[in-house]
């Protein structure tokens, strides 16, 4: 009778960590404020205020907001400060830039609130393709967050990885 096939990487230790698993589930909104402004350039307090009590917030219910201006307006803190506070009773979170931002500052969260204590001392493969926007920062976040308490990290699948780091 031949050999049977050993599937050694099922057998093996090793814990793939998918950064896709913990992306965080909600609609992403970019709320831009070019036409809010004078000929897309002027910030003009009345105007922009008008703009800001008429708008239905509550269309954000639940959603990841990035405020921006397309335009090259120069845009004082105060106004971004305000559509925040409008934003604040519906948004899971808001931020000033664009969706990559966005991603990154959502991935930074929860990595930093992530509890790694059930990879000490296992070696570990991050998982490196994904269909979700998983920013290129989270990538170096997580490595930071295991390396305390893997045994070794790697990146890629089971069958091609690329070694990153072995503890001594």
């Amino acid at each position: 009778m031949p050999d049977e096939i050993v599937n050694k990487v099922a057998q093996s230790k090793l814990v793939t960590f998918d950064l896709e698993d913990y992306y965080p589930e909600g609609d992403r909104v970019i709320l831009d404020i070019k036409d809010w402004l004078y000929e897309g350039l002027i910030l003009r307090e009345k105007e922009f205020r008008r703009y800001v009590s008429e708008h239905n917030w509550k269309q954000y219910q639940d959603a990841y907001v990035a405020l921006n201006c397309s335009s090259d307006a120069i845009i004082p803190g105060w106004a971004y400060m305000l559509l925040s506070s409008k934003l604040e009773p519906y948004t899971k979170k808001t931020i000033v830039g664009n969706l990559e931002q966005l991603e990154t500052t959502l991935y930074q969260s929860v990595i930093e609130n992530l509890n790694v204590s059930s990879f000490k001392d296992k070696p570990v493969i991050i998982k490196g393709c994904s269909n979700k926007p998983v920013p290129p920062n989270a990538y170096l976040w997580i490595t930071s967050k295991l390396q305390p308490v893997a045994k070794s990290i790697m990146y890629g699948e089971a069958c091609s990885s690329v070694p990153l780091y072995k503890r001594k």
